[in-house]
């Protein structure tokens, strides 16, 4: 039988990389972290890490064993919200969203939500992808609401990518952001219907997210130029008015273009171009019409928002 609690101390060892860190998080010392880790391999006739003066990496079992965790995990996790529902009559439930998606998706979505289950208790959590994908596949949070670029959604550490990483992760598609340049209105290319990225080699960036800088640099490596980014920020409305001060150009998804700031420009990029791919996560959701209601609201909305563009 495999103890649940060393299950526990295996993912706080793959999620923060050492058993000292671990061992903070738990309130653990570090000896009881690699002796739990320690018992766990015995009972199992093999390793889960690799321990290293740099630190611990899961091996193919320990990945394993992590995946296993997760679902231990949301499985406990979605038992005590029934007992609770038991106790109470009410549900509890747990939505989380990146910033744009939710401005633009979840407020409506959550009205009709409430119409069909006024009795629902919600709570709602902010966060980028790679924050609330962890927790959906942990059962702390009942669904995301996320995008992902080019490649496979966001992996916790130790969990394997892919849109179908995560055990039991269902992902369910609402649709497609491609990212369009901002310029000022009077830029030299601000008349133009489409921009090849290349177009666009000699021009300074201020950009609206980490990961945008990130992708805006593969793109632009495909493109055969290195881009000069002057300033980054956690904020597209802020990246845009830095575009309208004068400081560059921006690269922005379509979602977050609202509310308009005079004295820009939007133009699309040449497809093949840069897009988000927005979408929500779940655990199985068969028994949770809760869960399953919200979603096909933000697939409504989703459906909304594409007849507008």
């Amino acid at each position: 039988m495999i103890d649940v609690q060393r299950l526990r101390v295996l993912r706080a060892v793959a999620e923060h990389g050492s058993f000292n860190r671990a061992a903070a998080v738990l309130r653990l010392t570090p000896s009881a972290v690699s002796q739990q880790v320690a018992a766990l391999e015995r009972s199992l006739g093999t390793q889960v890490v690799a321990r290293s003066t740099r630190g611990v990496t899961l091996t193919q079992a320990g990945r394993i064993m992590v995946g296993a965790a997760e679902s231990v995990a949301a499985e406990l996790e979605h038992a005590q919200r029934q007992v609770a529902r038991l106790s109470t009559g009410r549900t509890q439930l747990t939505v989380a969203a990146f910033t744009s998606g939710g401005r633009l998706l979840l407020p409506a979505a959550l009205t009709q939500l409430m119409a069909a289950h006024p009795r629902t208790v919600l709570h709602i959590r902010e966060g980028e992808p790679e924050d609330t994908l962890p927790l959906v596949r942990q059962g702390a949070v009942d669904l995301a609401l996320a995008y992902h670029f080019d490649g496979p959604l966001p992996a916790g550490p130790g969990i394997g990518s892919g849109s179908g990483s995560g055990v039991g992760l269902e992902w369910t598609p609402l649709l497609e952001d491609p990212l369009h340049v901002v310029l000022p209105q009077g830029h030299r290319l601000a008349g133009h219907d489409a921009l090849d990225l290349a177009e666009l080699a000699a021009e300074p960036w201020v950009l609206g997210c980490l990961k945008t800088e990130a992708y805006l640099r593969r793109y632009a490596e495909r493109a055969g130029f290195d881009p000069e980014v002057r300033g980054s920020t956690t904020d597209y409305f802020f990246a845009r008015s830095l575009v309208a001060a004068g400081m560059g150009i921006s690269l922005i998804p379509s979602i977050a273009l609202t509310p308009e700031i005079p004295g820009l420009r939007t133009v699309p990029i040449t497809p093949p171009g840069p897009v988000r791919h927005i979408g929500v996560a779940a655990i199985g959701r068969s028994d949770r019409p809760h869960v399953t209601t919200l979603i096909h609201a933000l697939r409504e909305q989703a459906t909304r928002q594409n007849q507008g563009r």
